[in-house]
């Protein structure tokens, strides 16, 4: 049975040491700042500069032409025009250029007969993603370009023109994506190693044996470690989504009051495993070194910040149910970018809240109080 007193006497207590705790200040409400500011200019998926040499063995003007095309989409750079395909290798090999475009001395030739034109686009592919983007935007670009020839010398013959529209994300700007998956990690990691320091700091300053010797039960000593922290987690949430927004100028769609609900339950969750980790710690040492493996890793690789959980293997795409970050992510993002709230998100909040139980009645049942 909770009593209230003993409960606030804790809360005290915690709010006490960590007010004198110069390292946790800063771990609370500095280091979530920074690691969002540098991530979100470190992690990008853009691709907007890619490095392109042009072998062009027609020297018509429609060869001219299409390297124009590549010039004005402003996502190609042309660094270099070698004579021979020879001299492609060594530029490859020092990675000088991304991309090799090859223009064929029957191209122009080809186009006033009426045959198609073939053009080659060599790629490297040790920066498959960059490769993969590159290809895209190649294609692309050839096919406007045979187009604009298709019209201005007859009859256009596509039968079919597809015209697509981006929802969510209209710019497909990765910060978008990215900075709403930072606040997610940043937190994870932020509320799992500053409670997974409080109970291996009590055995550290020998304050434990007057912690036992109090009247107070387990579950209060958990829960009036977690309630401060509670706080400060909601602060930090609101504060690096202020600065996501003003920084980095992603949409916030959605309701601000709704969002509040499942960081509650997330921050609650991440709370309880690790107070469950300071509990069978004895060093602030050992508990961060746990904390950062059971945070860190899953949040990073595991929650779909990072890569799709579809294109995981069936093993670890299960393995990801046990990870809280994967359902609160659908839920930042769903209200940053969709503006969606609990008649599409209620199950993920559903989940955290089953893991908040889980993990607080884990740190209850690990915590003991004997002194041996």
């Amino acid at each position: 049975m909770l009593d209230r007193t003993r409960l606030m006497a804790v809360i005290r207590k915690e709010v006490r040491q960590f007010r004198r705790d110069s390292r946790s200040l800063v771990l609370a409400f500095v280091l979530p700042i920074v690691l969002l500011v540098f991530f979100g200019y470190a992690i990008t998926w853009d691709v907007n500069d890619i490095r392109m040499a042009v072998v062009d063995q027609d020297h018509g003007s429609r060869a001219r032409a299409l390297v124009d095309a590549f010039r004005a989409a402003k996502l190609f750079r042309v660094v270099a025009t070698p004579e021979r395909t020879a001299d492609i290798r060594p530029l490859l090999d020092r990675s000088v250029v991304r991309m090799v475009l090859v223009i064929p001395p029957t191209f122009s030739k080809d186009l006033g007969a009426g045959r198609t034109a073939h053009v080659q686009a060599i790629m490297d592919g040790s920066d498959a993603n960059t490769a993969t983007i590159a290809i895209g935007y190649t294609q692309a670009l050839v096919q406007q370009y045979g187009a604009r020839l298709e019209a201005a010398n007859g009859p256009i013959r596509l039968p079919v023109e597809a015209r697509t529209r981006v929802w969510f994300n209209e710019e497909l700007s990765s910060s978008n994506m990215i900075v709403p998956g930072l606040v997610v990690l940043i937190m994870m990691i932020i509320a799992g190693l500053i409670t997974s320091l409080t109970i291996a700091r009590e055995w550290e300053r020998g304050t434990m044996e007057q912690l036992a010797a109090t009247p107070v039960t387990r579950l209060e000593v958990v829960l009036g470690k977690i309630v401060p922290f509670l706080v400060i987690g909601m602060v930090d949430v609101a504060v690096t989504s202020v600065v996501g927004v003003l920084l980095f100028h992603v949409p916030f769609r959605g309701n601000a009051l709704f969002l509040a609900g499942p960081t509650f339950l997330f921050l609650a969750g991440t709370l309880g495993l690790g107070l469950a980790i300071s509990a069978v710690s004895r060093t602030q040492l050992l508990a961060t070194q746990i904390g950062m493996l059971a945070t860190f890793l899953p949040g990073l690789l595991l929650s779909g910040f990072m890569y799709p959980i579809e294109n995981m293997p069936p093993v670890l795409q299960l393995i990801t149910y046990f990870v809280p970050a994967r359902y609160f992510l659908v839920v930042v993002r769903g209200v940053f970018l969709k503006g969606v709230g609990p008649g599409v998100l209620w199950g993920q909040a559903v989940l955290m809240l089953v893991y908040a139980v889980a993990l607080i009645g884990l740190a209850v049942r690990s915590f003991r109080k004997e002194i041996t």
